[in-house]
């Protein structure tokens, strides 16, 4: 039986970067890169489009900023686990990203073998950071802030299915695994995932990861 591999999106402006990161993926068969683009408006209809498992994206694109990007994928419903993929480690741009719904935030001076088992651990629906920026990231995640407080985040809204897959999205489930889970196709569940994190006001598994364990549902 062919092994279903997780599909990657990577927005990023600097092809020699681009082509290293293709060529290292293309190494594990867990994974194939189905697009890449140096442009962020090009990077939006991919993402749209093809809506891959995963999206690495950079933050200083030239002709868009990579957080604008990833604001406006989320304001569209992409549910594709989204991973901030830059130079930048300033607090700012960190807060930024999630709280504008990365699914994780790795720097470009990783150890290529170190990229791989970050992709290994977001097929798996864990969330990543960079080790030098999880300080950052707890604090925010503990505290976050009031805008996020006085969001509702009804459970109640949710149909049976939703529920059910609401609870395996919070044990860190991928789409694919959910599929795999509760029998169904995995299009399926990434409609219903679009559902839950409009109904309950989530921009990520992140968010929505960190507030289901702050309030022991």
């Amino acid at each position: 039986m062919e092994q279903i591999k997780n599909t990657i999106l990577l927005i990023d402006d600097h092809p020699m970067l681009r082509n290293g990161v293709k060529q290292l993926i293309g190494t594990d068969s867990h994974f194939l890169v189905i697009a890449e683009t140096g442009s962020g408006t090009e990077g939006i209809q991919l993402a749209v489009t093809l809506e891959p498992d995963i999206i690495l994206l950079d933050i200083n694109m030239n002709d868009m900023n990579g957080l604008e990007i990833l604001r406006y994928l989320r304001r569209n419903n992409v549910s594709s686990r989204i991973i901030i993929f830059t130079v930048s480690n300033t607090k700012e741009d960190i807060i930024t990203a999630l709280k504008n719904g990365a699914d994780g935030y790795l720097l470009k001076d990783m150890e290529p073998e170190n990229l791989l088992k970050a992709l290994h651990s977001i097929a798996e629906g864990k969330i990543i950071m960079d080790e030098s920026i999880t300080y950052i990231m707890l604090d925010y995640m503990r505290y976050g802030d009031e805008s996020t407080i006085k969001q509702s985040h009804d459970v109640n809204l949710l149909t049976p299915r939703e529920h059910e897959i609401f609870n395996l999205l919070v044990q860190g489930l991928s789409n694919k695994l959910i599929a795999k889970e509760l029998d169904i196709v995995e299009s399926t569940v990434k409609v219903h995932v679009k559902s839950i994190f409009k109904k309950l006001n989530f921009k990520s598994r992140m968010e929505m990861t960190v507030w289901y364990l702050q309030n022991k549902l």
